[in-house]
């Protein structure tokens, strides 16, 4: 079980690591990278302990909403950082705490899906949620790391990149 619980975790993460690697353009300092990565660790593992514990009724229903949700999310966050670079004369730097928690909910929103599945199969509350936390937290500090060195080759400012990125990958995720 525990192998099909890492292979879960790690594709469950890729959304994780794709809005890291954009968030990495804003060149987040190391501490700040460590406390992103570890937010979003922390929330993608309440996210399945919900699940697990909210069963098989939600699943369809949450499955369904989850994705239009957090394309939203990520478009809305990719626009403001859009609108904010062609106002603002430097770039700005991952300050706001608050615009990234707001991503945590919608990112986290598929782990409360398999989560419920997970239930169903009988996955412990006490191992599968830290297994899923841990793999999000380290792929998110390892697409932050990537978005920042990225956002140094791509001479174009970070702020920029960013919101670029997240409108992109929510019309991508919307439109699938």
């Amino acid at each position: 079980m525990i192998g099909s619980l890492l292979i879960l975790g790690f594709t469950l993460s890729l959304d994780n690591f794709r809005t890291a690697i954009a968030l990495g353009a804003l060149r987040p300092s190391w501490r700040s990278s460590v406390q992103v990565a570890v937010m979003f660790g922390f929330w993608d593992g309440v996210g399945l302990l919900v699940g697990i514990l909210v069963g098989h009724y939600w699943s369809d229903t949450m499955g369904s909403v989850a994705e239009y949700v957090g394309a939203v999310a990520l478009g809305a966050y990719g626009l403001y950082l859009v609108v904010r670079a062609w106002r603002t004369p430097q770039p700005e730097g991952l300050d706001r705490p608050w615009a990234v928690c707001g991503l945590l909910v919608p990112l986290s929103a598929d782990n409360v899906a398999a989560g419920t599945s997970l239930g169903l199969l009988g996955a412990s509350l006490w191992l599968a949620p830290p297994v899923f936390g841990v793999i999000t937290a380290l792929m998110a500090l390892v697409g932050l790391q990537l978005g920042g060195a990225a956002s140094r080759v791509i001479r174009i400012r970070p702020d920029l990149l960013t919101g670029v990125a997240l409108v992109v990958m929510a019309t991508v995720l919307g439109g699938a």
